[in-house]
C-alpha cells in the first residue's frame, strides 16, 4: 500500500494524552483523553479541504487495547494525514466523542466499541453524515459501516475448544473467564461450546467475566477456587486475563488444572510457552496490529480509493510450544 510522508503533517502530540496501563478492559467507569495531530487545547473542526481521520478508542487501560492505539498512531502519522485520537472509559462517553467528530465534520472515522450493543446507535449518526466509518475489532449490531477489520473471534473459540477437547481426552470439568459484552465475548464462547458439543463430558462448570483485566480476573479466579473442589482446565478469553488467573491457581498451590488457554498474542504469555510453563499451553493470535489495516484503510478511503472487501478477518493461530518461536518477540508492543 503507498505511504505518505508525514512532513506536511507535523503532529503535537498532547501533555498525558495516552496512559497505556498494563491492565483492564474499557468497561470501567471514568473519563478519557482526546489527542490530535494539530496541538494543544480543544480540536477546531478541520478547514473544507484538510483530511482528518477521527480514532475512537476505549480507553487504554489494558494493555492490548494500549497497544492498539499505539499503532493507531504510528499508523496515522505513517499515512501522512492530520487525525484526532479520542479514547472513553464507557460507551456514554464514547458516544459523546463520536458526535464530536461527527460535528467536526472528520474525513473519516476508525472506531473500537467499547460494546457492540450500546455503540451501534451512533454508528447510524456516522452513516447519516455521509463520513465513512471503519470499525475494528468488537462488531456492531448493525451494518452501518463502510469497513470492517477483526480478527477470528469464533476460530478462537474453536481452536481452544479443540485443544482442550484433545489434552483432556474429552473429558473434563472446565472453567470459562469471559470478557466484557460486545460480539468478541459471544463469538469466543459460541466457538468453544461448538466444538466440545460432541464431547458430553466435557462440562462448563462455571462462567464468569473477567472484564479483559488481568486484576479483574485474578479476584474471579480466587472466588472459582474456593468454590469448585475440582477443575481440569481453564479457558480465557483474553492473555491478560489468562495472566490473573495463573497468578490466582498457583498462590492457591492448587495441582489439579492441568492446562490454562489464553487469546490475544500477549508477549509475557509467549514467554511462559516458550520456557514450558505446565499450565499456561496454548494461546490464539489476535494481534493490536489489526489497527494499522483500519488506518490503511481509513486513508485510502479519504484519498478516493473504495475498499476491495467490507469485512476483513485476520486467522486466529494456535500458538503451543511447537511454533512459539515463530511468533515471540521480547520487544513488542504486547
Amino acid at each position: 500500500m503507498k505511504r505518505f510522508h508525514v512532513g506536511k503533517w507535523a503532529t503535537v502530540v498532547l501533555a498525558g494524552m495516552l496512559m497505556l496501563a498494563g491492565c483492564g478492559g474499557g468497561g470501567s467507569a471514568g473519563g478519557g483523553n482526546t489527542s490530535s495531530g494539530q496541538g494543544s487545547g480543544s480540536t477546531p473542526a478541520p478547514a473544507a479541504a484538510e483530511k482528518v481521520i477521527g480514532m475512537s478508542f476505549p480507553a487504554a487501560d489494558h494493555g492490548w487495547l494500549g497497544a492498539v492505539i499505539k499503532n493507531a498512531e504510528d499508523e496515522a502519522k505513517a499515512e501522512g494525514l492530520k487525525y484526532v485520537i479520542t479514547t472513553a472509559a464507557d460507551p456514554n462517553k464514547q458516544t459523546n466523542d463520536i458526535e464530536d467528530l461527527i460535528s467536526k465534520k472528520v474525513s473519516a472515522i476508525v472506531m473500537l466499541p467499547i460494546e457492540s450493543a450500546a455503540m451501534t446507535p451512533v454508528a447510524k449518526k456516522v452513516k447519516d453524515a455521509g463520513i465513512p466509518l471503519i470499525v475494528v475489532d468488537r462488531e456492531l449490531e448493525s451494518d452501518d459501516f463502510t469497513a470492517l477489520v477483526k480478527g477470528d473471534n469464533k476460530g478462537i473459540g474453536s481452536h481452544a475448544g479443540a485443544y482442550l477437547v484433545d489434552k483432556l481426552g474429552g473429558k473434563g470439568k472446565i472453567v470459562e473467564i469471559i470478557g466484557v459484552p460486545s460480539s468478541v465475548t459471544t463469538m469466543r464462547s459460541d466457538g468453544f461450546r461448538e466444538a466440545i458439543k460432541d464431547h458430553p463430558d466435557m462440562q462448563v462448570i462455571v462462567s464468569q467475566s473477567g472484564d479483559f483485566q488481568k486484576e479483574k480476573s485474578l479476584n474471579v479466579m480466587q472466588n472459582i477456587l474456593q468454590s469448585q473442589p475440582q477443575i481440569d482446565a481453564v479457558y480465557t478469553h483474553d492473555d491478560e486475563m489468562a495472566l490473573g488467573v495463573l497468578q490466582a491457581i498457583k498462590e492457591a498451590k492448587r495441582t489439579d488444572i492441568r492446562v490454562v488457554t489464553g487469546a490475544g498474542g500477549h508477549k509475557d504469555v509467549y514467554k511462559l510457552i516458550k520456557d514450558g510453563d505446565p499450565l499456561m499451553q496454548a494461546t490464539f493470535t489476535y494481534s493490536p496490529l489489526m489497527v494499522k489495516d483500519a488506518v490503511k484503510l481509513a486513508a485510502d478511503i479519504v484519498n478516493g480509493k473504495t475498499p476491495a472487501e467490507k469485512v476483513t478477518m485476520l486467522e486466529a493461530t494456535p500458538i503451543t510450544k511447537d511454533n512459539i518461536d515463530k511468533f515471540y518477540d521480547p520487544n513488542a508492543n504486547y
